[in-house]
């Protein structure tokens, strides 16, 4: 590359999006969390799946069938109203759930999973806590990813491969088919975490926009009112504790705010872990006061995305692995060509 090409903006974007896969540990956090979050979402309605997505659902196949006719939208549980196809079909979610989970023929799996979620948002649309329509959107954007290429079966089958068949000669033209169908996948797969990001950006960005042309928002009262609402509380009296601490409710409602709203304008700097560790105490207290776990852990795992992957590798590394903490010899660190994680730092700065 020149002098010239360096310096150009458009040159570096398009070496940045082709050079390297980015985030892939992050990728596979959301795999293994939207798979798990649906597999136990499927499990925890497994008692009442014939209530709000069976053929008896109070929601009737053909009211279904007249909304996603209307809408556009598809759902397999809708081709048949057979109890023995309904069965069918929640059985193959929770395998496919399952699979996906575990990175087994990713690529393959993450466009079924895709289908499963979106047929069973969309079978009973008005029956669920809205949890779901992030996974849906999320599960639909997985599938341009590389969700599978760490911590899955098929990073293990491919590192089991290389091992016993070794470094042969390779043909050229397949080398070079290799090297178009890599930076095409790499294309596509960082796109994809992009979108991602700039999906959850939008999400808490207008969320907070919202709350701010509130009055009960402006004044204070809405976790107030909030906690008051006989549908989401699920522990009466812990809900009632919360309630007695007025200066504390009036502070978390007008942070929570302010988090929202400035969470897009800190992904830029080390203010992000901070935002992180407050959106993450947020979701833990919807999920435990209001009642609404799928929806809270729907955003927790979204935010798992602007988590570099040095991060993540070092806590998921077990304590008795761990480097010792006493400082060592300073080395100069080598270059790096592209960041292999969405760090908003390094895109800024082009490195």
């Amino acid at each position: 590359m020149t002098a010239d090409q360096a310096t150009d903006p458009v040159i570096r974007v398009f070496t940045f999006l082709t050079g390297r896969a980015v985030s892939l540990h992050a990728a596979a956090v959301l795999r293994m969390g939207y798979g798990l979050l649906y597999l136990g979402f499927l499990l925890r309605e497994f008692p009442h799946r014939e209530e709000i997505w069976g053929p008896g659902s109070p929601w009737t196949p053909d009211l279904a069938r007249e909304l996603l006719g209307q809408t556009g939208g598809f759902s397999l549980l809708t081709l048949s109203d057979s109890g023995i196809w309904f069965e069918a079909c929640y059985a193959m979610a929770l395998v496919t759930s399952a699979l996906f989970a575990l990175g087994w023929h990713t690529r393959a799996v993450s466009v079924l999973f895709a289908v499963m979620v979106t047929s069973f948002h969309g079978r009973a649309v008005f029956m669920t806590d809205g949890g779901d329509n992030l996974i849906v959107l999320m599960a639909l954007y997985l599938t341009l990813t590389a969700c599978g290429r760490r911590w899955s079966l098929d990073a293990r089958r491919a590192r089991l491969r290389c091992a016993v068949t070794g470094a042969g000669r390779v043909p050229r033209w397949r080398q070079q088919a290799g090297l178009v169908r890599g930076r095409l996948a790499t294309l596509v797969h960082n796109c994809g975490m992009f979108v991602i990001a700039a999906q959850v950006c939008v999400l808490y960005g207008s969320a907070g926009l919202y709350k701010v042309q509130g009055n009960l928002w402006r004044d204070g009262t809405a976790l107030h009112y909030v906690l008051h609402l006989d549908l989401f509380r699920p522990w009466p009296e812990l809900s009632q504790l919360a309630d007695g601490h007025a200066l504390l409710l009036t502070v978390a409602g007008y942070l929570t705010v302010l988090v929202q709203v400035a969470f897009p304008f800190t992904l830029f700097s080390r203010l992000k872990y901070v935002t992180l560790a407050l959106l993450l105490g947020m979701h833990l207290g919807i999920a435990v006061l209001l009642g609404l776990p799928v929806f809270s852990g729907a955003m927790i795992i979204a935010d798992a995305v602007f988590l570099p992957d040095g991060l993540l590798l070092r806590a998921a590394r077990p304590p008795w692995r761990r480097p010792p903490t006493t400082p060592g010899p300073l080395v100069p660190l080598p270059a790096q060509t592209a960041p292999d994680s969405l760090d908003t730092g390094a895109v800024r700065s082009g490195s």
